[in-house]
């Protein structure tokens, strides 16, 4: 298979960004993205004297579970299909010759730093501001299953604990809203007992620095609900609601 690749260039937040135009051939189409944009950088590495540098762009673990691989590609996050990650997405998605537009998150809080790749520190400062728990141990590891917890309420903590932080829900937002990240944190632990000793602070905490990070608010269009790539219920953004209410009560 072969592409027309049109690819963001930045060499730094501060400098004026542009859109380069690359040629890829004989592309597997069992290749991931990934894949694809790695043979990319060999061909600018080996043949192209004039742009010796390789485009930059995020990854690590390469199975959906990092969330690092965080791409606009022909202007949707992760690309065309659903409940997948960039690296999951393998280019038999795509139509042989088919022009591609690759971008990085364009979101205020995601600065570029350079190319495809964005600062999401803001959302480490988030988690930070209360995504913890505090255990007492007096000296001994507490077995987990000494605690008893209802089914349902271990499911519904285990879906929200399936955020992998890939910003795919603000990258998609028009607001560029950070709720369903913050409300899949806040409910990961306030469902569960062993988050109970942090809940009404944790709420606060975290939607406050949320707010000073510069995130826009949400105004339930749902579209982050579509794009995130482990599929994450808007339902937890009202559990986070309630929460937050339920934190100004003695």
């Amino acid at each position: 298979m072969n592409f027309k690749l049109k690819i963001w260039r930045q060499k730094n937040r501060k400098e004026k960004g542009y859109f380069k135009t690359y040629q890829v051939y004989n592309i597997s189409p069992n290749s991931s993205f990934l894949e694809m944009l790695d043979i990319l950088n060999n061909q600018i590495l080996l043949y192209n004297k004039k742009d010796s540098s390789p485009i930059s762009f995020d990854h690590d673990c390469r199975e959906g579970i990092c969330g690092m691989c965080s791409l606009y590609i022909n202007g949707r996050p992760h690309g065309p299909d659903n409940l997948i990650t960039t690296c999951q997405l393998h280019m038999r998605r795509f139509h042989n010759g088919e022009t591609i537009y690759v971008e990085p998150w364009r979101v205020k809080a995601f600065p570029i730093i350079k190319d495809l790749i964005v600062d999401r520190s803001s959302f480490d400062r988030i988690i930070i501001s209360g995504g913890y728990i505090s255990v007492n141990t007096f000296g001994k590891t507490i077995d987990g299953n000494m605690i008893p917890i209802p089914r349902y309420k271990a499911d519904q903590a285990f879906d929200a604990a399936t955020c992998i932080g890939c910003g795919a829900c603000v990258a998609v937002c028009k607001n560029r809203s950070a709720m369903l990240f913050v409300s899949a944190k806040v409910s990961q632990f306030a469902l569960l007992p062993q988050g109970k000793i942090e809940r009404k602070k944790r709420v606060l905490n975290m939607i406050k620095k949320m707010d000073e990070e510069g995130f826009g608010s949400c105004t339930n269009t749902r579209a982050c609900e579509i794009e995130c790539p482990k599929g994450i219920s808007t339902k937890y953004i009202s559990f986070m609601n309630r929460e937050y209410i339920q934190s100004f009560t003695i």
